[in-house]
């Protein structure tokens, strides 16, 4: 990989691990709501992001939509998510952490398990349907593959060979469930074989092997290869979300073994081996990045809530006489 790249792939790392921190601090300071950090699973969005066309569709699942600030999404419209600000593209109608936007192909997504991975194959068929040459990628985590919507996704796309890619963020845990408790074959990678959809597991610590694996991937499907399925193995270096205590269910070994594998780390020695990076431009970098987030933040917070007319959009594209005269009613000043 050229050393311009990897030095991007090094700075997307730093960018989005100082946010999820910033992000972190600020649930815990009741500022917002919720949050669901990505600490440790850095690697698979920024691989993603350098490896597909900025035209391919991404659904993404509770730690990848970081992937909209990596194709041009801008920092603070990205944070008022959490925040619910008029500055938020989505009106403040999801809760925090759910970021998408149709202006950078990040799609909606649920909290419920799975359910983007139909959407993800629909959006594929459809584009194969029209002869563009996009793609689509959905990830999803180890428990997603002991879901119905895993088994209709992978089945659908491996018959109609979509142009599709599956990437699993294997982080050794559905929430509290580690990974032996909810599959009897932990290989997640080989259960694609039964829908005849090639599957691959790499190191998802490594960005460049990622990259690497979703590069192939995409290229395969954009040439009518079909479907693929890439399980990354990772570890998921903090809570679930805000709500959960992970002391409960796993060991301070685990954490600290994994923790020895920090993605950022893994690049980071190679590129100061190579002469790449050195102590100063990495401290540059550190207050550069925090200069960014805090003046995004700043912006996102201080932006006035949703108007509260907005209530009644994006639901029907007439709007109907009830909804009408539920808005008049709204419009009409306090007693």
């Amino acid at each position: 990989m050229a050393l311009d790249s990897r030095l991007q792939l090094y700075r997307d790392m730093r960018r989005i691990r100082s946010l999820d921190e910033r992000l972190t601090l600020l649930q815990r300071q009741g500022r917002i709501a919720f949050h669901g950090s990505c600490t440790g699973q850095e690697a698979a969005p920024v691989a993603v992001a350098l490896a597909l066309r900025p035209t391919d569709w991404v659904f993404p699942a509770l730690r990848e939509s970081y992937i909209m600030l990596l194709r041009g999404y801008p920092l603070e419209r990205y944070v008022a998510q959490d925040f619910g600000s008029s500055l938020d593209v989505t009106k403040g109608r999801q809760m925090p952490s759910h970021q998408s936007a149709r202006s950078v192909n990040v799609v909606s997504w649920s909290s419920c398990i799975a359910t983007q991975l139909p959407h993800a194959v629909g959006m594929a068929m459809a584009a194969k349907k029209s002869g563009t040459s996009d793609i689509s990628l959905a990830f999803l985590g180890d428990g997603a593959t002991s879901h119905p919507d895993f088994h209709a996704a992978l089945n659908f796309a491996g018959v109609f060979r979509a142009p599709c890619v599956f990437v699993c963020q294997n982080n050794q845990f559905a929430i509290s469930v580690p990974v032996a408790r909810q599959t009897a074959n932990p290989r997640l990678f080989e259960k694609s074989a039964a829908y005849g959809v090639p599957g691959l597991r790499v190191d998802g610590n490594d960005v460049e092997q990622v990259f690497h694996a979703v590069q192939q991937a995409a290229e395969r499907a954009r040439g009518g290869g079909g479907p693929s399925f890439i399980e990354c193995l990772t570890y998921r270096m903090g809570p679930h979300s805000s709500s959960d205590d992970p002391s409960r269910y796993r060991s301070d070994a685990d954490v600290r073994a994994w923790a020895a594998r920090d993605p950022i780390q893994l690049l980071r020695a190679r590129l100061v081996e190579a002469g790449s990076l050195d102590e100063a431009a990495d401290t540059a970098l550190t207050r550069e990045l925090a200069s960014e987030i805090s003046a995004a933040i700043e912006l996102a917070a201080a932006a006035p809530p949703v108007p509260k007319e907005t209530l009644f959009d994006d639901v029907y594209r007439m709007r109907p006489r009830h909804l009408e005269e539920q808005a008049r009613e709204l419009a009409l000043p306090s007693p």
